[in-house]
């Protein structure tokens, strides 16, 4: 039985309909035969608005107490979505980032995982329960929460991947796949099928928001598959 994990964005996870439907996606995977392990983003737009609360109460936030309030945003995603797998008939647990084992380093705001230890959710596969795992954070050595920058999301679905072993990482966004230039600006921008990973991290270090540039080097190193696709488009092919 093949594992999958999928990444869903915060615009894929940005309402209660478009939790739905993401449910709907993940049932479907599961009931093809695949093992699935979810990692999702906050809602659109509960970054920023977290970010903007410290700064009303504070011109310089701590990192740590940050970190603390910004790892909320995905708590509130995983409990949503496992809630709503349930209700669609899909057996299913959230866990945060910690739960999931991702283990940081002590760098607040930007962390960098030192290690995973998968074991709560190699248990969850093993009882057919679908894991839907916080993005963007984990836990450092002291029990702290860390969060692993801008579009950590993506790090910690391809680190969980890697650790899983799993035969692809599905990374779901609002564009069906990676393009020759952003199609929002450029009407003739090509989806590319296939790209390399030298060639995504040039991308990504270029200003392409598709993919973290930490995360598609954490996918060279450990040689893990990524597709991206559209989770507003059916069979999007990515």
């Amino acid at each position: 039985m093949s594992v999958i994990v999928q990444k869903y964005g915060g615009t894929s996870v940005g309402s209660i309909e478009r939790i739905r439907a993401v449910a709907e996606r993940v049932h479907r995977a599961k009931q093809a035969g695949h093992d699935v392990v979810v990692v999702v983003s906050a809602m659109a737009g509960e970054t920023d608005r977290l970010l903007g609360l410290a700064r009303e109460v504070s011109a310089l936030p701590a990192t740590r107490e940050l970190d603390m309030l910004l790892a909320t945003g995905e708590m509130v995603s995983i409990a949503l979505l496992a809630i709503a797998l349930k209700e669609v008939g899909c057996e299913a647990a959230s866990f945060t980032g910690t739960q999931g084992g991702i283990v940081t380093d002590e760098v607040h705001s930007r962390a960098r995982i030192k290690q995973i230890t998968p074991t709560r959710l190699q248990d969850a596969l093993q009882d057919g329960v679908v894991p839907v795992v916080a993005g963007f954070q984990g836990m450092n050595e002291t029990q702290d929460f860390t969060t692993l920058g801008r579009g950590g999301s993506d790090l910690s679905a391809v680190a969980l991947a890697a650790a899983l072993r799993a035969d692809v990482c599905e990374i779901y966004t609002d564009v069906d796949g990676v393009y020759s230039a952003d199609p929002n600006i450029v009407s003739d921008a090509r989806r590319l099928a296939r790209v390399s990973y030298d060639e995504m991290l040039e991308l990504a270090r270029l200003g392409a928001k598709v993919l973290q540039a930490r995360s598609v080097l954490f996918a060279k190193k450990y040689e893990v598959p990524v597709v991206v696709k559209s989770s507003l488009v059916e069979d999007s092919e990515g």
